[in-house]
């Protein structure tokens, strides 16, 4: 594959095998400067082994990954890690209940959990400055025990873009969020992903609810395999999601908002 310098990721071809268990087949997914994507997948769809491989925590059994137009295995990969910020419930349950916000973003830069180095001025300027992009200014000093999750999710925000990311991926963000919180987030996600100099974002989820309207594109996997991607109002469609889920369902629009509603099965009596 002749990877674009153009474009933020490009996988072409990508399978994923394990123990004789084929876990992503054929996954050909092009992400471009200014689009911002919503992945879409039941459990064991192969949402998560994708994410392995975009970040270079699970080695291709074939096919071929670029950022930023250079490929893995032809790069150093720790050098293309660093283009990628990642935001998941693995990351937000390792950090340190006594460390403060401030730290824990200015963390972001060494990819470090529990740091405990000696803060520089310029970090802690460029660290203030992200926590006020985040909307988290007021919490700087904030030990991690006393943040709410809503404002642990902005806080691993700020530390993913402490490294500078051009793609920033957010692994099912809302997780544990009641409604309010949730819907909080979320319009914190819209106001991010409308700034000048966003990160391209990618939201994993299961819930069409969560796309905001700065998502652009969407990718909808279905048991190791890409059913659709592209546009939101060409993927997103009552039927694609009905086989995504494998249950029948009806996209409701909402303004610029989605709901997705369960039909019951009709049952056949004989």
């Amino acid at each position: 594959m002749a990877s674009s310098k153009n474009a933020i990721l490009e996988v072409n071809g990508l399978r994923i095998e394990r123990g004789g268990t084929v876990i992503l087949e054929e996954v050909n997914w092009r992400v471009e400067p200014g689009q911002h994507w919503a992945v879409l997948g039941a459990n064991g769809s192969g949402k998560t082994s994708l994410l392995s491989a975009l970040t270079g925590y699970l080695m291709p059994t074939a096919g071929e990954i670029a950022v930023l137009g250079c490929r893995y295995g032809q790069s150093d990969w720790r050098e293309l890690r660093r283009h990628i910020g990642l935001v998941s419930s693995s990351i937000r349950q390792l950090m340190a209940d006594s460390e403060p916000a401030l730290q824990t973003v200015v963390s972001g830069k060494y990819a470090i959990i529990d740091f405990w180095g000696k803060v520089s001025a310029a970090d802690r300027a460029r660290g203030l400055r992200l926590l006020a992009q985040i909307e988290c200014r007021h919490l700087a000093a904030r030990p991690w025990l006393y943040l709410s999750q809503g404002e642990r999710q902005r806080v691993l925000i700020g530390r993913a873009l402490m490294a500078r990311p051009r793609l920033l991926i957010l692994d099912e963000p809302c997780a544990g969020l009641d409604p309010a919180a949730r819907e909080h987030f979320l319009q914190f996600l819209e106001r991010l992903g409308r700034q000048r100099q966003a990160p391209t974002l990618v939201l994993v989820t299961h819930h069409v609810e969560e796309i905001m309207p700065v998502f652009s594109h969407a990718l909808l996997l279905q048991s190791g395999r890409i059913l659709a991607s592209g546009s939101k109002p060409s993927v997103l469609t009552s039927s694609r999601l009905s086989t995504t889920f494998a249950a029948p369902v009806r996209l409701q629009r909402r303004g610029e908002r989605f709901g997705l509603t369960v039909r019951e099965k009709v049952r056949r009596v004989i």
